[in-house]
């Protein structure tokens, strides 16, 4: 009955506060007819007295309310505590059936690692052995019996041999990249300028006739693997060597530059390049973009660069054009937890 703010109203603000709903509230009213009685409880009162009752009556509303209220919160905390025993119980299953589920991961990759070593191994030997057969019986034919055999039998045999050595070389080529998947990688300064510097100069001893410039950037390092790091230049730097053999004045570029918090390394030639509608086939095993008549390979290496940079958590992409030559990009960021390559 109070001017402005009333009781009625009191008790619907205070029970629409989250903070103070769950308190007992008691009306003492002047008002006891049954009507404002049935407002009040409304309102969201959790008793009404009048005014009229003595204090005893009083006392007992209010120590209902305390015990109610006791009993609402010993409840509550009852079902908080099996919540949290319940999930708790929940994580600890989640934990074991994890904990269960690598383990038989583990064992799975383990038996399947193992059945990939016997595989390579018998690739190695087994295919291997028939192809240096075919070979060499092909090589001792043509040097003991050429001059017994048309140029026509000749030429036949000279395609046997270079059959058997494509393959022997693809076979040398998808072992090494089946080893780079599970190769761990040991991470150190590696120092790529002379690295790729080596490559070069093997590059040069191989094929001394031929005149190619090599602007290798000084002072270029990676957090990496070595031996990885060794294989990616041998096929890049080697990739750009191949296709450059016919560029009049062939160049072959290493540097880097920065992108953001990334160093960006860049393999950049001048050679027969390719077509950008096929960039994205350009990394995928047996994928040529060029006749193997015109640049032999097997069509690995660029696969199994992706696959080092895959391994250290970099990116990879190209960017070229039919004979203005081609660019390869590749990142090799930091390991976690290593401020400085």
């Amino acid at each position: 009955m109070i001017p402005g703010l009333g009781g009625q109203e009191t008790s619907r603000r205070i029970k629409a506060s989250p903070t103070l709903r769950n308190i007992p509230l008691i009306l003492l009213t002047a008002v006891e007819d049954r009507q404002a009685l049935i407002e009040g409880l409304g309102a969201g009162a959790d008793d009404y007295i009048a005014k009229s009752n003595s204090f005893d009556v009083l006392r007992a509303r209010i120590q209902a309310q305390i015990r109610r209220k006791q009993f609402e919160d010993e409840s509550r905390r009852n079902h908080d505590q099996l919540l949290r025993s319940e999930l708790e119980a929940a994580e600890a299953r989640a934990a074991r059936e994890l904990a269960e589920a690598k383990a038989g991961l583990i064992e799975e990759l383990e038996y399947k690692n193992r059945e990939l070593e016997s595989f390579s191994y018998t690739v190695s030997h087994d295919l291997r052995a028939p192809l240096r057969a075919i070979d060499g019986f092909s090589q001792a034919l043509i040097e003991d019996y050429g001059d017994r055999l048309e140029a026509e039998a000749q030429h036949y045999l000279n395609r046997i041999r270079a059959a058997a050595q494509r393959m022997a070389a693809l076979i040398d080529d998808l072992l090494s990249l089946s080893r780079i998947s599970r190769t761990q990688v040991h991470r150190e300064r590696v120092d790529l300028s002379s690295l790729a510097q080596t490559v070069a100069d093997e590059l040069r001893a191989q094929s001394p006739g031929r005149a190619v410039a090599f602007q290798i950037e000084p002072g270029l390092s990676a957090h990496a693997d070595r031996g990885l790091m060794r294989v990616l230049l041998d096929n890049l730097l080697g990739n750009a060597w191949k296709f450059t053999v016919r560029a009049a004045d062939a160049r072959i570029e290493l540097g880097a530059q920065t992108s953001g918090m990334d160093t960006v390394f860049r393999v950049k030639d001048n050679g027969a390049g390719f077509d950008m509608t096929h960039a994205r086939v350009l990394f995928q095993p047996f994928q040529r973009l060029h006749d193997a008549a015109d640049f032999p390979g097997t069509g690995i290496g660029l696969a199994t660069v992706r696959r080092i940079v895959d391994h250290h958590g970099g990116r990879i992409w190209a960017e070229g054009a039919v004979g203005s030559g081609a660019t390869v990009f590749f990142t090799i960021p930091l390991a976690r937890g290593t401020d400085q390559p």
